[in-house]
């Protein structure tokens, strides 16, 4: 499809119907499935509501933001709320409809087409102009607060954003706890009603930094379904220099919007709401931003604005998973040159450590170390010799060890090799909120950086650098130019970054406004020097990949290492793609085989999924980059089944989802990038299920060589994880495969053209 752009300004009545009485407008999607309508009340409070096919979606909802006094400002001046008493001065509409292409994606083409509508909206007592910015889409809506510069309104602090969304009724929910610095938690699943019930047992109250701040609090994306069949989902767009949204819903219980949860030292406590603003009907879900070390939610400066707030609608699960609303709200790519960007298919160093049978740390001779140039100069030295220390005989990230992987990744055309562990100041990294950890270019002595790269490109294979950070932000910061330039000289292409703990300087969270944007200018210095970013414990995405697609993946959920932290319901994978991957691709780090881990080691976990299902998740779990997290030797033991990881690919054309339904199963067909090539995925949960894929999305006329790696009758998660069939034969456009899932497993399939 050719790009193409028509915008314009003029009165669609078929569009947008303007109630004279009281400025309220109609909006309707290109579509008119959808209706937005807007307008302010009599105390001059903003108010939308929105429906899709005639159904209430999201009832008459509030506006706005709470401020909170500047300490600088003059005593006894009074902070005005942009709540109220505001009118509309002016109002505008477009509609926009073009076709871009992502630099790497689930399809070729995306088609961005909205109506748009702005209300410019001036608040008498104040003398200030807020703007109200709405995007009507034949998916959903999106909004923003813009504030342009002005006299009256030039910094100013936020104290809390009172966005509504007040539900229809009491929907199903598909919810995580809201918690300012992790999302490692288990999705549940429950009405809206009973999340206050449930909320203390659905915490991870183990993770290493946990701030859950409220007992009906949630996060966004969240995935929600209506009695009468609408599937809903809200999230927000384009989080930059701002911070993470989560959702607090008021209940029958609520008596103030925010309570406390007890969480240890993390959790915290917001004032609660003035009495003045009017408790919203139960079901209605308001805004929550996360704070900084102050309690402040936002420090802003006009002109500026907020991140968009989504909420998706449709009365088919397929439309959730094929929306692009997120991305499409999100700024075009920022940079110039992405010649360099390349969906990665990698495996590494890391599953062994993570289930406990190696370790990080190269010595355990020493209670805590410090780096060279963290003393004081004249200060007494207590700087490590690994030279002369004695080393552990546990430690992975070894010569030896690592040429293993870059054999294995060359061998099976894996293109890179992620090493953690590699560089020193491991031995007491996250036992004391310490501030100066690593240098991220010091190797341990038994990892011979260079002769490591050499050999490894000597494979056409390249080496994925990992940089831990403890969440010492400031450190990371400081030595970050000195890390790239190190990485450029060795030829690494993609960091993986972490952020394990509490954040340093201390107080702050892991989703405040400072981290967002320490997140975001880790990504565009990694692009100064051509270097792909996949952050793990950093804040969920909200598309920010389209501006910047260095960014090309994030962990921000539950991902594949709580297999050996405990384990994962089968159900989890067929949630996350409702929820978690609403904002941009997840390294979820998939294929394990060998899932009783005390068949290798001492742990005594096991994944809850099949081998089959285990390959789906290549499918199902879009990313551009995959892992093997595996170790080679449980690959070459199952090697016909690993046949399937070889071939699959991490950048497509065009995507297809053929079954859905939140937490229960996921089919998905993708074309691979420049090839007539398919590859199809299911996974379900515990229950099992009976996938019916058509092959109406395959060329007509063309014949096919089909691969099937499906469970076996007697699979199952629990007792038989690693039977599975491989069955061959020849297909074409019309025919229909009935594919039986085992209990917490899957399918997968290869379509090469002949």
């Amino acid at each position: 499809m050719e790009k193409f752009k028509l915008r314009f300004c003029a009165a669609l009545l078929c569009i947008v119907h303007y109630a004279l009485c009281i400025g309220a407008a109609e909006v309707k999607s290109p579509n008119g499935n959808i209706e937005l309508k807007f307008s302010v009340n009599q105390t001059g409070r903003p108010v939308y509501e929105m429906s899709y096919k005639g159904k209430a979606v999201v009832k008459p909802s509030f506006l706005g933001l709470e401020l909170a006094k500047d300490k600088h400002a003059s005593k006894g001046l009074k902070e005005t709320d942009l709540m109220d008493g505001f009118t509309i001065a002016k109002e505008e509409m477009s509609t926009f409809d073009e076709v871009w292409k992502p630099v790497w994606g689930e399809t070729a083409t995306i088609r961005n087409h909205y109506v748009e509508y702005v209300a410019v909206l001036q608040q008498q007592s104040s003398h200030r102009e807020m703007l109200i910015r709405f995007r009507v889409y034949d998916d959903g809506i999106g909004f923003r607060y813009e504030f342009p510069q002005q006299k009256e309104l030039n910094y100013f602090l936020i104290k809390e954003e009172r966005s509504e969304f007040a539900m229809a009724g009491d929907h199903t929910a598909w919810w995580l706890p809201g918690d300012y610095d992790t999302q490692e938690q288990e999705t549940q699943e429950t009405k809206l009603s009973e999340i206050r019930s449930r909320m203390k047992e659905a915490v991870n109250w183990g993770n290493s930094s946990v701030a859950v701040f409220s007992e009906t609090g949630v996060q966004t994306s969240l995935q929600m379904k209506s009695n009468d069949g609408l599937y809903i989902n809200i999230h927000e767009a384009a989080c930059a220099d701002y911070a993470t949204m989560h959702l607090e819903l008021v209940d029958a219980q609520t008596k103030a919007l925010t309570t406390q949860l007890g969480g240890g030292s993390n959790a915290y406590t917001p004032n609660p709401s003035p009495s003045a603003w009017p408790v919203p009907k139960p079901f209605t879900f308001v805004s929550h931003l996360t704070p900084d070390a102050t309690g402040l939610k936002g420090a802003m400066q006009t002109p500026c604005a907020t991140p968009w707030r989504t909420v998706m609608v449709s009365d088919d699960a397929r439309d959730m998973l094929s929306s692009n609303l997120i991305l499409n709200l999100n700024e075009p790519c920022a940079l110039d040159d992405v010649s360099w960007i390349h969906p990665t298919k990698y495996c590494g160093v890391w599953w062994e450590m993570i289930v406990g049978k190696s370790s990080w740390n190269y010595t355990d001779e020493f209670p805590s170390i410090k780096l060279a140039g963290d003393a004081f100069p004249n200060s007494p030295s207590s700087i490590i010799n690994y030279q002369l220390a004695k080393p552990n005989g546990r430690h992975a990230a070894n010569n030896e060890k690592v040429k293993r992987y870059i054999d294995f990744a060359a061998k099976n055309g894996l293109d890179e090799v992620l090493v953690e562990g590699w560089n020193v100041g491991w031995e007491d990294w996250a036992n004391m909120w310490k501030r100066d950890v690593f240098d991220f270019v010091t190797p341990y002595p038994d990892f011979d950086i260079q002769m490591l790269n050499d050999y490894a490109h000597s494979k056409g294979v390249k080496l994925l650098m990992h940089h831990e950070t403890s969440s010492s932000t400031q450190n990371y910061e400081r030595h970050m130019e000195q890390a790239f330039q190190l990485m450029n000289k060795y030829g690494y292409d993609a960091v993986k970054t972490g952020y394990v703990g509490d954040i340093i300087p201390r107080g702050d969270h892991h989703y405040s406004q400072s981290m967002n944007n320490h997140y975001l200018y880790v990504v565009k210095e990694a692009a100064k020097h051509h270097i792909m970013v996949n952050a793990h414990e950093a804040t969920r995405p909200t598309g920010l990949c389209r501006t910047y697609p260095n960014l090309v993946g994030n962990e921000s959920a539950r991902g594949t290492e709580y297999e050996a932290f405990g384990g994962s319901r089968p159900d989890h994978t067929c949630i996350l793609p409702f929820t978690r991957l609403q904002g941009g691709p997840m390294d979820y780090t998939p294929g394990i085989f060998v899932t009783k881990l005390s068949e290798w080691s001492n742990n005594t976990s096991w994944a809850r999924i099949t081998i089959a299902g285990s390959l789906a998740l290549y499918l199902t779990m879009y990313s551009p980059l995959q892992m093997a997290a595996d170790l080679p030797e449980h690959y070459e033991k199952f090697d016909d089944a690993f046949q399937f990881i070889r071939d699959v690919a991490c950048d497509w054309d065009d995507s297809r989802y053929l079954e859905a339904e939140p937490a229960d199963y996921i089919t998905v067909a993708r074309k691979a990038k420049g090839t007539d090539n398919w590859f199809v995925g299911g996974k379900c949960d515990e229950n099992g299920h009976t996938a019916i894929v058509k092959l109406d999305f395959l060329d007509k006329g063309r014949k096919y060589d089909c691969t099937i790696y499906a469970d076996a009758k007697d699979a199952h998660y629990e007792t038989n994880p690693q039977a599975y069939t491989i069955t061959k034969k020849e297909v074409k456009a019309g025919q229909t495969l009935k594919i039986q899932e085992a209990p917490g497993g899957g399918f997968a399939i290869s379509l090469i053209a002949k």
